[in-house]
C-alpha cells in the first residue's frame, strides 16, 4: 500500500513530448522510407524529374538528389539525416547523392522486421558496420586504376566518367559533347582545387549546342557611360591593369567645412579635384595596360578619356570574375595607382567582346598562367539552363575526383550487384544471427540496379534474376542494368564508368546514417520553446504587417 502512495517524480517541463522504444524507432525508419520514395524515381538515365516549387513562387526542376533534398523542407528530425548525407555527398564528390539516400533508406528498410521481431539495435549496427568494412575492400579490389595512361587516353577515360554522370540528367541526349568540355575545363585549371576558378555564365536563348568553352575568363558586360563605344574591342597580346578603387570624381564623404574669403579661392577647389582624377588616369595610361578592370566603378569622365587613349576599360567588375582574370591572366588586383610597375600587370593572347544571345561578353583567351576556365551555358527555358548548371557541377566534381584518386568501377548497378553476392557467400561463413544482418545488407544493395529497371519501365524482377545468374557464376563481375535493351550487359565494355571514391562515399554515409537512426530509441521535444518561437514570430509579423494593412485600407483601397 505504501509503494502504491508514492508521489509520482517529474523530470521534465509539463508538456514535454516523449516518443520512446521500438515504436519510436520503427517511426524513424518509416519517416526516412518516405523521404527516399520523394527521390526514388530520379535515379538513373531514365529518372524522372521533380518540380518543386517553393513559397515565394520560384519553380525548379531538377533529377538531382541533393538540390530535392534541400527544396524539400523535411521536419521530421530522423529523416533530416538523409537530407544531410545527401548534401556532404553532393559537397565531397558530386554525385551519387540520389544512390546514398535509396541505400540508408533501403538499410533502414531490411533491418525493420528484425526490429520489430525484437532484436537489439546494436546487434544490427555491429553487423552493418562489418558489411560495410567487407564492401570498401571489395570495391577496392575491384577498381581499376587510369594512372600512367597518356594524356589523350585520360581525357577519354574522364570523359567516359562524365558521360555516365551525365546520361541521368536533364542534358542526358547531349552528354558527349558536355562530357569533353568539362574534361577540358578541368584540365585547364590543373591541380588547382578551387571550384571557383570554373566559371560558368548563362545566357538564355539558342540551343544547348550553342554552349562553349573559353579556356580563360569570360564574363558579362558591365554597365558602362556614355564613350565606352568608342573605346577598341579587340587587342592581341594587351596588357591587363587591374584596380579596386573608384575612378570618378566624387563629393566628400566626410562633413567638410571649407570658409573661403575670396571666390576665386572655390575655382582652385575644383580644379585640384580634377587634377586629382587626371593624375590617377594618366597613371593607368603610362603604366602601359590596354585594358583596365576595377571592382568599384569607372565614371564617364575616365570612359571617355581611355577611349580617346585607345583602352578598353570596364568598372563594376564582379568580384569572382576579377579573381579568375588575375588567376588566369597573371595580373595582381592593384588598391593604388601608385608606382605600377610591369610586374603587377597580366597578360592574355586575345581579347575581345563578344555577342552571345543578347548579351555582350568580354573574352580574355590564350592566358599564360591557364589556371581557370569559362563555360557558357545556352539554352531556353531559364529552369533549363539552372538545371543544366547543376548538371555541368556534378560532372566538374566528379571528373575532378576521377583525376585525384584515378580508379573507377563499372556502373549500371553492377558493382552493387558484385559486393551484394560476395556479402551473402560471407554469411554462409557465419554462424549466429549475424548471418542474417549481413544478409540483409547485402539484400539492400540490389535496390539501385533493381530502381534503375523500375525506373526505365524493365521488368526488375527478371533482369536481377540474370545479374545473380551472371555474377554468381563468376562470368561477369562488370555486368550491370543495359538501359537500352532492357536486359544485362557489361558496363565497363559499354563505357559506364564512375569513380570509385563516389561508390565508397556512399557505401560509407548510408551505412553511417543508417546506423545513427538505428541507434536512437527516444525522442524528447519540448513544445513550450516552439510555442514560443511561433509566438515571437506572430507578434513580428503583427508589428510589421498588421496595423500597417490595417491602416492603409481606408486610404488607398474602396471599402466594400
Amino acid at each position: 500500500m505504501a509503494s502504491m502512495l508514492q508521489p509520482q517524480i517529474i523530470l521534465l517541463k509539463e508538456g514535454t513530448d516523449t516518443a520512446q522504444g521500438k515504436g519510436q524507432l520503427i517511426s524513424n525508419i518509416n519517416a526516412c522510407t518516405a523521404v527516399a520514395d520523394a527521390v526514388r524515381t530520379t535515379l538513373g538515365p531514365r529518372g524522372m524529374d521533380k518540380l518543386v516549387h517553393d513559397e515565394k513562387g520560384n519553380t525548379t526542376i531538377s533529377n538531382d538528389g541533393a538540390t530535392i533534398m534541400n527544396l524539400l523542407d523535411i521536419v521530421h528530425p530522423g529523416a533530416k539525416i538523409l537530407a544531410d548525407i545527401a548534401r556532404s555527398q553532393d559537397s565531397e564528390v558530386g554525385d551519387g547523392t540520389t544512390t546514398v539516400v535509396l541505400l540508408a533508406a533501403e538499410f533502414l528498410k531490411e533491418a525493420k522486421p528484425f526490429v520489430e521481431d525484437g532484436v537489439h539495435p546494436h546487434n544490427l549496427i555491429r553487423s552493418y558496420r562489418t558489411a560495410s568494412t567487407m564492401a570498401l575492400k571489395k570495391i577496392e579490389e575491384l577498381a581499376v586504376s587510369i594512372e600512367g595512361k597518356s594524356l589523350e587516353e585520360k581525357k577519354q577515360l574522364l570523359s567516359k566518367c562524365a558521360a555516365t554522370t551525365l546520361s541521368s540528367k536533364l542534358i542526358g541526349g547531349e552528354k558527349e559533347f558536355f562530357a569533353s568540355m568539362v574534361v577540358d575545363a578541368v584540365i585547364a585549371i590543373g591541380n588547382d582545387d578551387r571550384l571557383n576558378l570554373i566559371g560558368i555564365k548563362k545566357v538564355p536563348g539558342g540551343t544547348m549546342r550553342d554552349s562553349f568553352l573559353v579556356k580563360g575568363v569570360a564574363f558579362k558586360k558591365t554597365f558602362s557611360y556614355a564613350g565606352f563605344e568608342q573605346q577598341p574591342k579587340k587587342f592581341l597580346s594587351p596588357k591587363i591593369l587591374l584596380l579596386n578603387i573608384e575612378l570618378e570624381l566624387k563629393s566628400e564623404k566626410e562633413n567638410a567645412e571649407i570658409r573661403l574669403s575670396d571666390p576665386l579661392q572655390y575655382q582652385s577647389i575644383v580644379d585640384a579635384e580634377w587634377n586629382i582624377i587626371y593624375d590617377k588616369l594618366d597613371k593607368c595610361v603610362k603604366s602601359g595596360a590596354k585594358i583596365v578592370l576595377s571592382r568599384l566603378a569607372i565614371g564617364d569622365l575616365a570612359t571617355q578619356y581611355f577611349a580617346d587613349k585607345d583602352i578598353f576599360c570596364a568598372g563594376r567588375v564582379a568580384e569572382e570574375d576579377l579573381k579568375r582574370v588575375a588567376a588566369a591572366t597573371g595580373a595582381a588586383v592593384q588598391t593604388t595607382v601608385n608606382n605600377i610597375i610591369d610586374e603587377v600587370l597580366g597578360s592574355c593572347e586575345v581579347f575581345e567582346e563578344r555577342q552571345v544571345g543578347n548579351e555582350r561578353f568580354n573574352i580574355f583567351s590564350g592566358c599564360p598562367s591557364g589556371q581557370t576556365a569559362t563555360i557558357v551555358l545556352r539554352g531556353g527555358a531559364d529552369q533549363f539552363i539552372e538545371e543544366a548548371e547543376r548538371s555541368l557541377h556534378d560532372a566538374i566534381m566528379i571528373v575532378r575526383r576521377a583525376l585525384k584518386n584515378s580508379t573507377v568501377v563499372p556502373g549500371g548497378g553492377a558493382i552493387d550487384m558484385e559486393i551484394s553476392k560476395y556479402l551473402r557467400q560471407h554469411a554462409r561463413t557465419i554462424a549466429g544471427k549475424s548471418q542474417l544482418f549481413i544478409n540483409a545488407y547485402a539484400k539492400a544493395l540490389e535496390v539501385i540496379p533493381r530502381q534503375l529497371c523500375d525506373n526505365a519501365g524493365f521488368d526488375a524482377t527478371d533482369v536481377l534474376n540474370k545479374l545473380r545468374q551472371k555474377h554468381a557464376s563468376g562470368e561477369g563481375p562488370n555486368y550491370g542494368v543495359d538501359i537500352n535493351t532492357g536486359g544485362i550487359a557489361d558496363s565497363f565494355a559499354n563505357f559506364v564508368w564512375e569513380p570509385a571514391v563516389v561508390k565508397i562515399n556512399a557505401i560509407n554515409a548510408a551505412t553511417e546514417a543508417a546506423c545513427l537512426i538505428l541507434s536512437v530509441d527516444e525522442t524528447v521535444k519540448n513544445p513550450k520553446s516552439e510555442s514560443a518561437q511561433g509566438e515571437a514570430a506572430a507578434s513580428a509579423m503583427a508589428g510589421r504587417g498588421g496595423p500597417a494593412m490595417r491602416g492603409r485600407g481606408g486610404r488607398g483601397m474602396r471599402r466594400r
